[in-house]
């Protein structure tokens, strides 16, 4: 007799999807730190939203009058390869006064392990 594989039975349909998109995904981590002035976040957000990189997440303290933004970021929609992504958003942060620092995720993430 011959037996019949089965697939694995999904409590969460949607859990299939998630898993496929995180794997297309290309995360980045972008930092962004200097003093405090109006308009870093529109700068940043600008570019990002023009060459099609979605924002995740994101954080942004103001101490002291310094700013600092942590954004996760996926850039896979983006046009422009991860080097220009880079060197633009750095670009960017010398005209405003901060500075602006980029990495894939899994860079970051090996930096970071303790």
């Amino acid at each position: 007799m011959q037996q019949i594989k089965r697939s694995p039975i999904r409590t969460d349909p949607g859990a299939a999807t998630r898993n496929e998109e995180e794997s297309i995904m290309q995360k980045a981590i972008i930092s962004v730190v200097g003093k405090d002035t109006v308009g870093i976040i529109a700068k940043v957000c600008t570019y990002l939203a023009e060459n099609t990189c979605n924002i995740l997440d994101i954080s942004q303290t103001i101490t002291g009058g310094y700013f600092n933004m942590m954004m996760i970021t996926d850039t896979a929609a983006s046009e422009k390869k991860f080097s220009e992504i880079q060197n633009d958003l750095k670009v960017i942060g010398e005209e405003i006064g901060v500075t602006v620092h980029v990495q894939r995720e899994e860079i970051f993430d090996m930096m970071h392990r303790v």
